[in-house]
Parts: C-alpha cells; structure tokens; sequence
C-alpha cells in the first residue's frame, strides 16, 4: 500500500469533476487529484457524435445499470446507462444544451438553498459557456464548453419543426434565452464536428499543468476519517489498494447513484441500512440516497418507409453511413455529426400548468429499448418526457463492495399525478407526429396510435416509459433533517467533504442536466478556493 498526498481529491472524472480539476488547478501552489473509474476518453464513438448509437451496445466507455423492479412500470426493470470515461456521461450523452427555467433555480433559493436563485446562478452558466451563434446577454462566448448549432441537421428534424409550428407552437432558436417554452432544433456541446465533453473542454487543455494528476482505471472504495474530518481516499486499482490523503477537501462527483454509495460504503448515511451490510456507522445521515428522482420518458416511433434522409437499417442506409463515415473521417462533416436527437419542444400539459412540464427530443432514427434493439428499415422516433414528476425513490447498496452495482429504485410513475401529465403530454405529442410536415411521410406505431382512452394510453405508458438519462437528487442541498449537503454543498457533520454533481439538485431541473451540472461545479469551485485558509 502507498499513500499520495494532496490539497484537494476529486473523485468521478464526469461533468462536474472535470470543472473541478481544471478551476482548482488553476492555483499551481495546489496538487490537485481527479480518479476516474472508467478509462481514457480515447474511443472513437466518444468523439464522433453519431458514436452515441453504439454506446448501448458495447458499453465500452459507460455503464449499464438497471433498477430494481418498477410497480409503475408493471414490473419492468429500468435500464440506467452512465458514462464511465474522462467525461462522464457528457462523454456518451445527446449532447442537447439546456439549462431548464428560471423557475428551477429560484425554487430551489426559496426551499432554503441560498444562493441558488436564477440570478446567482446565471453568472456562472456564462461563465462556462462559448456560444458560436448567440450573442447576447443570455450568452457567454468566453467559456470552455462550446456550444453550437448542428452543423448538418437532418431534413426530418426540420420537418418536425414544421410540424410542431403547424400544432399551435411557437418556433424559438433558443431554449435558454427569455422563455423555454417552443419547438425548434436543439443547440449541441459540439465543435467542429466532433463532441465537446466536459472533459474535451475542460481537461484536455490543462493535462499538462505539471500540479493536476487524473488517475484512470482506479475505483474509490471509501473515504476515511481523521478525528472526524475527511482526510482519505482508500482506492483500488489492478488488485492493488492505494490511500490518497487530502490536505483541504475531498469533493465527491460520482454522480447520483455512485456518490452516495461512496457516502454510504464509508459509514456516512442511514445508520440502519449500513449497519444491515455490516458497515460501521460513522456519521448518521439519514438523506444519503433518498429523494432519487428523474425525467419519466415514453417514445413514440414512426415507420417512414423509402426515406433515406432518415438513419436505418436498410441497404441504401448502410450507403449513406459509408459515405457520412468517409466525410467524417476526412472533413468531421456530414451525417455523423448529428446527435440523433436534433429537434425538441417545451410546451405545458395542460393550459392551466404555470411552466412547460413536458420537454420533446425528436429522433432522425427508429429507438427501441434505448437503442439496444435493432429495427429494420428507416423511421423516427418522439420522446416525451414529464420535466417535474412528483415521484421519488432512494439508492442503497447491495453490499460493501465496491464493484457492485447499487440498488436502484426511482418509484418511476408512482404518483397519480406524473400519469395524468405524460398521458396529456404524449397526446400533444401525438398530434405534432399527425400534422401535414410529418404525416406525410411516416405512421406512428400501432401500439400507440391505438390506446385512445385514458386507461389505454395509461397502460401503453407504464409499459414503454423509462428513462430519459437524468438522475439527480440523492444527496440534495438543503437544511433540514434529510438534507445531506449544505448550500455551498459540504456534507452536513463531515468536515473535508463536499458533493458536486447532480445529486445535489433539490429539485430536478426542467430539461438536461448535463449543463447545469457543470453549472453546479462552476459555482462550487469558486466557494471551494474562497474556503482556503
């Protein structure tokens, strides 16, 4: 065993941990330290943005969880894929840029997490941001994350467009400006025809700083406490365990499953589930793994046969592929730099909702079982999904140790009322795929377009939905009872500790998480240097 010392340990190399490592080192009198589990951000399907279609099937540089049996889902197992590489999961995601409402961030102020509120975070989304076509004041164009618009948009997501438009939508060019709420094409984290992941924007430029060490391949088994304060790191690596010491902080960015497991595998979490494993309890915290929650999604998919602008499995599609491979390969142009999901809408359930609580990814591609089955011939697909379900459920471990997946139990559509909100969202949905700019050319699957009736489409919904990617909340912000992290995110009874990522969120953004995660880490870096003695 070897012990390597520090000032600051980031442990999760995703979103948040890459801004953590590149802002920390900043400083060259610090040594700061970023372990990732997975492996370098090497592989082509990282890279390539089209890539994003194999990742379920290979789960090269991500992850596969499932969880727990679902009552909401008749008993289905949900499939919750993470990123495990430099990067994260914005190493394997859509790529969409969405920061949610205004609404989300002054909610989570008046819940009493101060300092959250639109106006204090929007700084710091600036902060990150470079946006190669907006200018204005909604918009930075100095940051590290490089935002654009898709530089080859499929002629389907345009139509889509059209369609919403033709349904009662207003057309935007912006989901993050003034109002969320419209249908229009989705900006990416892109440049150049490549993906830009947080790692790509962030870690990329400063590996060579001489005070930053990014350790791959290595596990976190727990962190130890020294009278009290979080000093170490105990990993494993190849068979072989290691301790890192901190000299100022640990900061935990393993996202909302695999940090609190962390917490929990160190004896910091509910006493009587720890102690059920036969972990000592060294800090009771009865929050670490409660208040899980995520964006409920169904997909509606349509058969669109003969349109070869469309991605399928076909013999003029496997041509079309050779040929976007070529322009990739040679020109990062053409059809592999799409992100599949190009085109999306926010709109409002019902008229009496006060925010769009339905947000839209439209797919240039037939999405079954998240990609995992393979469909013959060319269509598209619709995602619905419920922007602020009621419904919440918890992480626990299955054991101690450190290589086992851990329980994962979202309670996916448990409140009535999350039913009720996809059921009215998927029926707008269903009539945007209905209007002339799509209708035309493609028919929605029988299994949707039949359930008419409430029971019907209930039904239909608790056998498709899952997720769309976006756990968050179980180690949430707050000061009561069950809040695990205060609002400048230090474990609540640990000194040396903090959680940055999206398991901090109280309360679930209205959109992707990808970048108010990196938001989130923005912000903490800036409170973690100003704590320095």
């Amino acid at each position: 065993m070897s012990i390597l010392n520090f000032d600051y340990i980031v442990v999760g190399a995703g979103s948040a941990g890459c801004v953590l490592a590149a802002r920390l080192s900043e400083d060259p009198s610090v040594q700061v330290a970023l372990i990732e589990a997975g492996p370098p951000d090497t592989s082509a399907l990282i890279h390539c943005p089209a890539g994003i279609a194999l990742m379920a099937r290979t789960e090269i540089v991500s992850q596969g969880f499932n969880t727990v049996p679902q009552p909401g889902l008749l008993g289905r197992t949900g499939y919750q894929p993470r990123g495990r590489t430099l990067g994260g999961s914005s190493s394997t995601n859509a790529m969409a840029y969405i920061r949610g409402q205004q609404v989300d961030y002054d909610t989570w102020a008046d819940r009493g997490c101060s300092g959250w509120a639109w106006a204090d975070v929007l700084p710091y989304f600036l902060k990150a941001e470079h946006n190669e076509r907006i200018h204005n004041e909604w918009h930075g164009q100095n940051g590290p994350l490089n935002v654009a618009d898709l530089q080859s948009p499929n002629a389907f997501a345009q139509r889509f467009v059209e369609a919403g438009v033709q349904a009662g939508l207003a057309h935007t060019t912006d989901f993050n400006g003034p109002t969320q709420e419209g249908v229009g094409l989705y900006q990416v984290t892109q440049r150049a025809g490549e993906r830009f992941s947080a790692a790509k924007a962030y870690l990329t430029p400063n590996r060579s700083r001489a005070n930053l060490h990014v350790m791959t391949g290595v596990t976190v088994d727990r962190i130890g406490l020294v009278d009290g304060v979080a000093r170490q790191v105990h990993t494993l690596q190849g068979g072989q365990s290691q301790t890192l010491t901190a000299r100022r902080e640990i900061i935990l960015s393993a996202g909302a499953f695999q940090s609190p497991a962390l917490l929990m595998r160190s004896g910091i979490g509910p006493a009587a589930h720890l102690q059920s494993l036969g972990i000592e309890v060294l800090h009771h915290l009865p929050g670490v793994g409660e208040n899980l929650h995520d964006h409920p999604d169904a997909v509606l998919v349509a058969d669109a046969p003969g349109q070869n602008d469309l991605i399928g499995v076909s013999p003029r599609g496997a041509w079309r592929t050779l040929q976007a491979l070529w322009a990739w390969r040679q020109h990062r142009t053409g059809g592999l730099t799409t992100n599949f999901a190009e085109g999306g809408a926010f709109y409002k359930s019902r008229p009496d909702e006060a925010h769009p609580d339905i947000q839209l990814h439209f797919v240039v591609a037939k999405l079954v079982d998240h990609g995992r089955q393979l469909t013959l011939g060319h269509g598209y697909s619709l995602h619905v999904c419920l922007l602020q379900p009621d419904s919440r459920g918890r992480v626990q471990l299955t054991d101690r140790n450190p290589h086992s997946a851990p329980l994962i139990d979202p309670q996916f559509l448990s409140e009535p009322r999350d039913v009720q909100r996809l059921r009215d969202g998927i029926r707008q949905a269903q009539r945007i795929l209905a209007q002339p700019a799509l209708a035309a050319y493609g028919r929605e699957w029988a299994a949707s377009a039949n359930a008419r009736t409430d029971e019907q489409l209930e039904h239909w919904i608790r056998k498709n939905a899952d997720t769309v990617y976006h756990p968050v909340g179980t180690c949430r912000m707050g000061q009561d009872a069950m809040a695990v992290v205060d609002a400048q995110l230090r474990v609540h009874g640990v000194p040396g500790l903090r959680v940055v990522d999206a398991s901090v969120m109280p309360r679930i953004v209205s959109g992707n998480t990808n970048a108010p995660t990196i938001m989130i880490a923005e912000k903490a870096a800036d409170w973690i240097r100003a704590s320095r003695p």
